[in-house]
């Protein structure tokens, strides 16, 4: 193989293709040296004078980003060119309709005025939940190889729990099922929920048996049948890790026995009001009330009209 033949198809430098190898008669370890690797050498020098170049590639430090209501957010986007060396810059987001965060070297709509751009890479101020969502970094270089390149980063914005709104029932009756509700509908991510009696907190039921069930995700407190020692005032608190837990102002819940005296009063009342209209419509019926309205007819009765004909002198006029 001709060391200079495979060097020079990939040489840059034209005028150089026609030069001679030089002489190595003069120094035989360089011989040595060149015989041993005449093999390989060339081989090497061919691939890296005519390796291709990379072409764009876009990427990104963190697909996914998580910052607080109201702080800065940082959406990263890298690339490489290449041979493009000022390849156009885009930003978008995904939604029911893509729009424009970042286009023609300005930023768009609700971004403008409160955005900057370093490189590829956007940082957005004072971030609210209308900014959450799906964003694409997109560079193009037309002179490149590959002319798109592309990256995606999702944007969470964290909310801290709010004051839930709490349902606790005033009152109750002994032995009946009753469910306290507390709920809050704006923290991100979701809350958990604990609940307080008497400013105390109420643990988790660890026996299947046990009088009340809490589901600490739905915010339920359920008391399969509540006693007189369940009296107390109940409040919730709600927390999710991204700021300070919130709890509803407390309410008094307060449980009745079942009044027996009223229950059976209210029945005597009943019953003597069933049997006094019993005997009113007895009385009636035997005094022949209703017998009465029993032989009336609705019916007019009309008689027949008269014949002409039929008309008889039955007595005489006198003018």
């Amino acid at each position: 193989m001709n060391y200079w033949r495979v060097v020079n198809k990939c040489n840059k430098r034209p005028e150089a293709r026609d030069l001679p190898p030089r002489s190595v008669q003069g120094r035989p370890e360089l011989r040595t040296i060149m015989e041993g690797t005449s093999l390989y050498l060339p081989i090497a020098i061919l691939l890296m004078q005519c390796s291709p170049s990379v072409p764009v590639t876009v990427s990104t430090m963190r697909h996914n980003v998580e910052v607080r209501e109201f702080s800065d957010a940082v959406l990263s986007c890298i690339f490489h060119t290449e041979r493009d060396q000022n390849p156009r810059i885009e930003w978008k987001k995904k939604g029911k309709d893509v729009s424009f965060v970042y286009f023609d070297g300005h930023f768009r709509g609700p971004f403008e005025g409160r955005a900057t751009i370093e490189g590829a890479t956007v940082k957005l101020q004072r971030v609210t939940q209308e900014d959450a969502g799906e964003y694409r970094c997109e560079i193009s270089a037309p002179f490149d190889s590959v002319i798109l390149g592309e990256t995606n980063v999702t944007l969470k914005v964290l909310v801290p729990p709010h004051t839930p709104s709490c349902e606790i029932p005033s009152s109750a009756v002994t032995g009946s099922m009753v469910q306290l509700r507390c709920r809050d509908q704006q923290g991100i991510p979701p809350a958990t929920y604990s609940w307080y009696k008497d400013s105390q907190p109420i643990s988790l039921p660890r026996q299947a048996n046990a009088t009340y069930v809490i589901n600490s995700h739905t915010g339920v407190l359920e008391f399969k049948a509540v006693a007189k020692e369940d009296t107390g005032r109940y409040s919730c608190m709600a927390s999710n890790g991204v700021g300070p837990d919130k709890m509803c102002d407390g309410k008094h819940m307060t449980i009745e026995d079942v009044n027996i005296t009223a229950i059976v009063a209210a029945v005597v009342v009943v019953c003597l009001v069933v049997m006094v209209c019993g005997c009113g419509g007895l009385l009636l019926h035997r005094n022949g009330f209703f017998s009465r309205h029993r032989g009336r007819s609705n019916v007019n009765y009309i008689p027949p009209p008269q014949e002409h004909q039929d008309f008889k002198h039955t007595q005489s006029f006198m003018l």
